[in-house]
This record gives structure tokens, sequence and C-alpha cells, in this order.
């Protein structure tokens, strides 16, 4: 550990210097601490058992309490740019339909409980610098759900470890290149360092339903809240079956040694027990980022460890400037939120039906988003059109419709309709005509920026 007492007043110095609150520098200083002792931050199959079966929403028989609702804030995480999706602003302001961002759907989602219930939702967004400006200019045609600190908190950030002797990253041509998003397990210490953890609590809140802005389908259920509040769980996960497409995502386990729950995510599984972990027989939950924390819990978690909630650490190697491949190499220290499910004793997990988890991770996503393959409800939420079944369609696009606005120019009228659509695939320069329908399998493939006809197209490939 010399390296450690060597090395870390330089990591506190420097957050200190950036003005860094005392409870990110302790939740830093513990992911620090365990990078430096050499400690495994592997899941060996060995110490963990597969779920065997969960209480599942469809199968509450619960009558939902609207007076919870007082006692509940509905927290979304906020802090992403979309920058894989070619974006320098809040990925939730992105188009969803209809001329509403998501944003604008969160809004009027809450308004309509609102109204139903008869009780107000209490809202907030963990933002980031870069995306709280923008996020309160959209959300201030909507004054009821309101405003600056009671609106939101902003998330910390990290220093980067440089990967060959564990000193802070020095990067002088850009500084700012020397931090790092900490993982959205930052959640917690920025809930305590900001104080929003002691004012929700000083205003009689105790639990908190958290979700990623971009998951639409993750609405504040009166029945989940119910049955969260009547099992008195310190910490509850929203999970959903896994599927072939989901293996190569973290899944639900128990702990053998404690027998309470924990989550794997891939940066953590040994290389030969991946067959295992892709084992969609074996461990059939996966974390859908939907949860639910007794503010009470949290706050003892916090006190029972000096300030600091110790969450499984996963080490990310990169360089430190990400556009340049030669530069430094580093390691940026991130933490899971939904890993805190084995920071408490007696920590619960509920099976939820696919359609409260929709997140929007790539332009396949929002193309199908913004299809007739998803409808919005009355009370705004997001679903696939009851002919999908449940399933979305899959979309494939070539990677030169990475960025949105590149997608934008492959259907510049509009989204083709998928609602009776299995597979699109799509490849090379092509451009969809107004009135272009899929259905089933296809494959359209171009050059040279063709056009595809307007039509029907079921099962075939099309080369233009």
């Amino acid at each position: 550990m010399a390296a450690f007492a060597e090395l870390w007043p330089k990591f506190e110095q420097k957050m200190r210097d950036e003005g860094l609150n005392d409870a990110a520098i302790a939740a830093f200083k513990y992911n620090y601490e365990v990078l430096v002792s050499g400690k495994n931050t592997m899941i060996p199959e060995s110490s963990i058992s597969p779920v065997p079966s969960l209480p599942s929403l469809e199968g509450l028989d619960i009558a939902p309490n609207p007076e919870l609702l007082k006692q509940t804030v509905l927290l979304k995480l906020n802090g992403g740019l979309g920058t894989g999706m070619g974006l320098d602003k809040a990925k939730s302001l992105l188009e969803v339909a209809g001329g509403l961002s998501f944003l604008d759907l969160i809004a009027k989602q809450i308004e309509c409980l609102k109204a139903t219930c008869g009780a107000n939702v209490a809202f907030m967004l963990m933002n980031s610098f870069s995306t709280s400006s923008d996020t309160l200019a959209a959300l201030a045609k909507y004054p009821s759900l309101g405003t600056g600190s009671d609106l939101e908190f902003v998330q910390n950030k990290a220093p980067k470890v440089t990967a060959s002797d564990f000193s802070p990253a020095d990067w002088p041509a850009g500084r700012d290149n020397e931090w790092c998003p900490p993982g959205h397990g930052d959640l917690y210490p920025a809930m305590l360092g900001s104080g929003t953890l002691t004012k929700l609590l000083d205003q009689g809140f105790r639990y908190m339903f958290v979700s990623n802005s971009d998951n639409l389908g993750a609405t504040l259920d009166l029945k989940i809240l119910t049955f969260f509040a009547q099992s008195q769980a310190p910490f509850m996960m929203e999970v959903a079956a896994r599927t072939d497409a989901d293996k190569k995502g973290g899944h639900l386990a128990k702990d053998n040694a404690t027998g309470g729950l924990l989550l794997r995510e891939s940066a953590q599984c040994p290389e030969e027990d991946e067959g295992a972990f892709q084992d969609v027989g074996k461990y059939k939950y996966f974390n859908t980022n939907n949860l639910w924390v007794d503010l009470v819990a949290l706050r003892k978690a916090f006190d029972d460890n000096n300030g600091c909630l110790p969450l499984p650490v996963m080490k990310n190697g990169k360089t430190v400037d990400p556009r340049d491949k030669a530069s430094t190499k580093v390691i940026q220290l991130e933490t899971a939120m939904g890993a805190a499910i084995s920071s408490f004793a007696n920590a619960s997990a509920i099976l939820i039906p696919r359609s409260r988890f929709a997140p929007v991770k790539t332009t396949n996503d929002l193309l199908a988003l913004r299809s007739d393959a998803y409808v919005i409800t009355p009370d705004f939420r997001v679903e696939l059109a009851p002919a999908r079944a449940g399933v979305p369609p899959n979309i494939k696009l070539d990677g030169m419709y990475k960025f949105v606005d590149a997608m934008e120019k492959l259907v510049p009228n509009g989204a083709p309709s998928l609602i009776d659509c299995k597979t699109l695939a799509v490849e090379g320069d092509v451009e969809f005509a107004a009135g272009v329908v899929i259905k089933g399998e296809v494959f359209i493939k171009g050059s040279d920026h063709k056009v595809l006809p307007a039509g029907t197209y079921e099962n075939q490939s099309v080369e233009l």
C-alpha cells in the first residue's frame, strides 16, 4: 500500500482544487484503494449461483396506494450527451415522435399521473455539467416540475489514473481529458455531496424510483411502489427475462458467501467463465436500471460506511485523449448504480415485462421508436404497437448511419412502416422514399445514394 500512501494525496488535492465535495472524494478514494491494492475485482462462477425465481409485476395481487406518492421522488439519470450518436447535447432532447422529445414525454407522463392520482409527483434529474443548462431550458415550459436545485443535482467527475504507475493522469494539451464520468454508480455520492439526500429526507420523502431518461418504458408504477413499500426492502431492482440478444449484458445472481443478490457485469466475468455468463437459461434475469431505493436505508448505509457506499469497482482501460490512440494509457474507475443491490442486506428484485425496458442506445433503436412499431398511449407512455406482441423490430443499420444526422438523411421523410417488420438491415448509401413499408425480413443494399422507391417490401433482398 506504499503506492497508495504516496499517490493518494495528489489525487485528493487535484479533486479539491477542482471543487469536488467530500462525498465525491470519498467515493473515488474507495475505488482507487481497490485498484492500488490489487484486489481481484472479478466475480468468478464459483462464487455465485443462479436466482431460481422472483415475484413478477404481472403476478402481483396488490391494491395500489396513491398516498405513497407523497413520500416518493421520481429521478431520471440525464447526464449523457449522446456522443455515441453524434450529439453535442443531452440525448433526452432528441425528438421521439410528434415533435416531442424524451424530456417532453417524461414531463407529460408526470402531469398525467398527477391528474389521475390527484397528488403531486416529485421529480428530479441527475444532470452532468454538459447537460444541465440545455435541460433546464427545455423544461422551463413545465414549471410545475420544479426549477433549479429542486429539479436537478449534478453528477461528479473522477480523475483518470495513469495505467503505468497509478499516478493522476497529466495531459497539458487538454486538461479536460484528465477527467472522466465515474459511472452511474455516482448517483449515490452525488446525492449525498450535493445535499439532495438530506433535503429529500427533511422534506419527508422515503422512496425513490430511478431510471434512465432514454428509457420511456420506465414510468412510476403505483403497483410496484406499493409492493416495494410493503416489502420493507431497502433496495429493489426491476429485472427482465434475458434472451439471446441480452447474453452479453450483466445478469443478476446470488452471492454464495452472503446469500444476497448481486449484479455481475461482463467486465467482472473471468474469461474462462464467459460461457456460463452468456447462458441465459442459467442466469435468467438482467438489470433494467429501473431501481427503487429506500432513502432512509441509503442514509444509514452511508453512515455505516463513513460516508462512502462501497460499490464493486470496474476498471476501464482507455487512452487519456480518446481521439488519440497513441496518447497515455489510463484507467477509468467506474461503478454501476445497480451494483448497490449487494450493498444492502435483504435487497430484492422483481420481474417486469419487457415493455418497461425500451432504452434508446443507438440509431437502430431510434429509427424503430420513430416508426409505427411503437405507439404513444393517452398518458404519454411509449409502447410497442399491440400487433408487435411485445417483440420490437430488429434494425441493423450500416455503420455510416451511426450518427443521428446521417440516419435522418437515410429517412428524410420519416421512418418507414415497421409495424410488421421482423428484421430490417441496410447496407450502403441509401435513401428511403416516402411510403416505404417493410414486412418480415428485408435486406436493402445500395451505393451512390440510391433511392428506395415507395412500396411494400416483404421477406426479400433489394439491391439498388
